[in-house]
Parts: C-alpha cells; structure tokens; sequence
C-alpha cells in the first residue's frame, strides 16, 4: 500500500467533505497527472472509489428521507444503459480498446472538468434561472423525458472520464426540478451515482482496466478525509470554497485538454 495514494485519498476526501464535490473531479486527474497512472485505469479505479464512498452517503440521505428515489430511477434508466454501450463502443472501436483510449479520455476528462468548473459557478444563476422561467411547477411529461436524457448524458461523461456524477448532475437537477429542496437534490444525485459508478466500474474492471490495490490506499485515506471535512465544512464559507473549487477545475481541465 502506497502512502502517497493514501495521503491523496485523505485530501480530496477532504475536499469532498468540505464542498460536497471533487471526487472524480479532482481524483482521475491527480492520478493521470501526479502519479502518471494511465488514464483508462485512473477513470476504472476512481468509479468503483466513488461507488463505495457515496454508498455511505446513499445510506444517511436514505435514512433521512432526504432522496426522492423516482428521480434516482429516471436517471439510472438513461445512464446505466448510456454507460454500458458508451464502454463498449470505446472497446470495440478504440484503437487498442479501452487501454488505447487514453487521448479520447483526457479529451473528455478536460472537457467535463471545464463543465463542472462552470456548474459550480452558476450553479444559483441556473436555479433562480428555471424559476423564472419554468415556474414551480414544470410539465411532468416533459421533466421526466429530460431527466432520463439528463441520465444519458451523464452516463456516457462518467463511462469515460469519472466525472459528472456530482456538480453536472446537481446542476442539471436544479434546472429541472427548481421547487425541490436542495438537500433532496444533492441526495437523489448521490443516490444515483451509487448504480452508475458501480456499473460503469464494473465495466472497466472486466475491461482490465481497475488498479485493486490503488483503490484500497484511496479508500484508506478518503474515508477519515471525508469525515473531517464534513465536521469542518460548516466553519468555511462556502462562498469562499467553490470558486477556489472552479477554478482548481478549469487549471486542469485546460491542462489535460492541452497535453
């Protein structure tokens, strides 16, 4: 067991304590780009990571009743399946299959990451942006279509990069269902992501492409991070914390897009 792996799962366990998000975010490219792990591998470790510690997180939302299990379904119908064929498509077709994706999935990790800089940022806008707009009260029909679309888009961006499970998914959410509290929103998002990462996990682990031990040193130092940064969050500004997120994000996003 590496200690450096371990000490990088303390920190942005930390960080996802603090501001709810940044696992895959910061994870896969603090793999790819300080230990020059391979990315199809970063991406296949850092899935089933992230399945194992929102589980924990399903569990408590669950408990408070704080997940509105509708919506979770509709998302995990779009993006379950998107992911699956979104991991065969790229073995199939990827010169080399997943192991030989590695540019593609740089490209898509940047891009994701660039997206994920902006929904934390305009986050609030989004919101009060729907209101406006679509009322409290927009067309069933219509919210529930997105919301598997929504699952779609998000399956395919997990599937490849690991990201777009926690901010993406909340954005999108805000957007769709703006008379929701927020807190049922963040814990239908994380119950969600549970199926998601666990398949697609799954996916590159039969692909070859899940480093065991890294993610058991990832899983040593995440899991106390996360526990600290959660009883600390309430004493930093959030205000202060997601911009410096964001643009955390956009530095490597960029540099991932520009390798």
């Amino acid at each position: 067991m590496d200690f450096a792996y371990t000490l990088a799962g303390f920190s942005v366990g930390a960080i996802v304590g603090l501001t709810g998000v940044g696992g895959g975010s910061l994870m896969t490219p603090l793999l790819v780009l300080l230990f020059g792990i391979h990315p199809s591998v970063a991406v296949g470790t850092d899935l089933l990571y992230a399945a194992i510690t929102k589980a924990g997180g399903t569990l408590a939302h669950g408990l408070r009743g704080t997940v509105d299990w509708q919506i979770t379904r509709r998302l995990a119908s779009g993006s379950i399946p998107a992911a699956a064929l979104t991991l065969l498509l790229v073995h199939q077709f990827a010169p080399g299959g997943i192991d030989g994706a590695a540019d593609l999935i740089k490209v898509v990790l940047g891009v994701a990451l660039l997206l994920t800089a902006v929904a934390l940022i305009l986050r609030k806008r989004i919101q009060d942006y729907a209101r406006r707009h679509f009322g409290d009260t927009p067309n069933p029909v219509r919210t529930a279509r997105l919301t598997v679309l929504t699952g779609a888009v998000l399956g395919v961006l997990v599937s490849i990069s690991s990201v777009g499970a926690g901010a993406l998914g909340v954005t999108a959410l805000f957007f769709l269902y703006p008379a929701m509290p927020a807190l049922r929103i963040v814990g239908s998002d994380i119950a969600h992501a549970v199926p998601l990462t666990a398949v697609a996990g799954i996916g590159h682990w039969m692909l070859g492409s899940v480093d065991w031990l890294l993610l058991g040193s990832l899983l040593v130092g995440s899991l106390p991070g996360i526990w600290i940064g959660s009883h600390i969050s309430t004493k930093v500004p959030d205000r202060i914390l997601r911009p410096m997120l964001a643009a955390m994000l956009v530095m490597v996003g960029a540099k991932l897009i520009g390798r």
